[in-house]
């Protein structure tokens, strides 16, 4: 298990949506900056409950989330983002 703001830049990552992305910052908090590979590839914010799992070390694991993480997404999905 990994912790979202343990994420690095460069690390790839699968997203809620199945999306995969590469992380293109060292920040930690609730949006990460990532190369999100979607219906097109573009540079863009990212929710970081919305990362699942990533690869670091050509291993992938398991991404947790920080309580205040959880309650954002909670609420994001209540007001339907």
């Amino acid at each position: 298990m990994m912790k979202t703001n343990e994420l690095k830049k460069g690390c790839r990552v699968q997203l809620t949506n199945g999306w995969y992305a590469t992380m293109f910052d060292d920040r930690k908090g609730d949006t990460r900056m990532a190369i999100v590979e979607g219906h097109v590839t573009e540079t863009d914010m990212v929710y970081s409950h919305d990362i699942v799992r990533a690869e670091c070390n050509n291993v992938w694991v398991m991404v947790t989330h920080t309580p205040k993480q959880t309650s954002l997404r909670a609420l994001t999905h209540t007001l339907g983002f």
